[in-house]
């Protein structure tokens, strides 16, 4: 019987999947301080896949990531959008692709 270790932060209805594969698996529910850390570490999983793949599904996932990083520091998705709607106003999005080359001073 393989052991794969992973100790990684997964969605909720990860184990509830493995284990309708007839797999066992060992979880464990982390503190607020713990959760914290593995969200972002997850943040940089993936967007590593995101760079890797460079697909919508990987968008999503770190969209999702995103949010829960959000909650997980008390924000709300809907205070996240609108500081992000705050910046738009303020200072744009990036849809004119502009590449600022330098400034003289």
């Amino acid at each position: 019987m393989a052991v794969k270790v992973y100790n990684k932060l997964v969605r909720d209805k990860i184990p509830e999947i493995i284990e309708a594969d007839g797999k066992c698996c060992k979880t464990e529910i982390l503190s607020d301080e713990e959760y914290i850390k593995m969200i972002d570490a997850k943040l940089d999983e993936e967007l590593a896949e995101y760079h890797e793949d460079q697909n919508i599904e990987e968008l999503a996932d770190l969209m999702e990531v995103i949010y829960a990083a959000a909650e997980a520091r008390g924000y709300s998705v809907e205070e996240l959008e609108a500081v992000r709607l705050a910046k738009v106003e303020k200072r744009g999005t990036f849809k004119e692709k502009t590449l600022l080359r330098e400034v003289v001073e």
